[in-house]
């Protein structure tokens, strides 16, 4: 049995103090495994990925902790082991490619990689040199992607990561989610069903700002977690 990675219990999150997004929100990772997580608009996805990646302040929590040390999200330890990609990211515009990913390494105190199989694998190579904020939506995300599987980081996030990719890259993408529990593991948020269906270890259903259904092995599958959406969907 694999241990546990990251542990957080009873998070709450606000942008309104008087309306809380996520409520006692408990969640374990452990190491080596891929996560999707899936709620309906609003549940609360991206809000909970912002916050580990230390974009959020306005949270509190009973516990949190990475390998059983007691951790918060904005200490060192925590930044170290841990990359986010976002659905949307506008940030490092006058960077190409390149000099991004050799930022990324350069920042986590890593030696840089060949890449090669992951820019053939999404069809960037006419990319690689041109300036982030000249390249469609797509291909900025590509951009970010491939950093995130060079990088290989312990905790990889990843926010609606299908949106905006063509077919072939979706499909390249779903194997190395898939894959990833080689090098650590990886929480991704999506709205797309076949995207955790096909690649997840174990599926967490957020709703009311907390983790409601948790889904694994043999019980993860389209018509299942349909009707948990469409449960909490005509209970709204």
């Amino acid at each position: 049995m694999e241990h546990s990675l990251l542990t957080i219990k009873h998070l709450c999150a606000w942008y309104d103090r008087k309306k809380e997004v996520l409520s006692d929100l408990s969640l374990e990772l452990s190491e080596h495994e891929a996560v999707g997580l899936i709620g309906l608009n609003g549940a609360g996805k991206t809000t909970f990925l912002k916050i580990l990646s230390g974009l959020m302040k306005s949270f509190r929590a009973e516990e949190c902790s990475v390998l059983g040390r007691s951790l918060s999200v904005g200490d060192r330890a925590f930044k170290s082991c841990r990359y986010t990609v976002f659905a949307e990211d506008a940030s490092f515009s006058y960077f190409t490619f390149r000099e991004y990913l050799s930022c990324v390494f350069s920042a986590y105190g890593r030696q840089l990689t060949d890449v090669s199989a992951l820019v053939e694998g999404f069809h960037f190579a006419d990319y690689e040199h041109v300036l982030l904020k000249d390249l469609s939506t797509g291909n900025r995300k590509k951009a970010f992607l491939i950093t995130a599987f060079a990088l290989r980081p312990r905790l990889l996030l990843l926010d609606e990561p299908v949106n905006g990719l063509d077919f072939q890259s979706t499909e390249f993408l779903y194997r190395l989610i898939a894959g990833y529990k080689e090098f650590g593991t990886v929480l991704f948020s999506s709205h797309i069903l076949e995207s955790i269906t096909l690649t997840s270890d174990r599926v967490l259903v957020l709703e009311n700002g907390r983790i409601r259904q948790s889904f694994a092995g043999g019980q993860i599958d389209a018509v299942t977690i349909r009707e948990a959406l469409g449960d909490y969907e005509n209970d709204v």
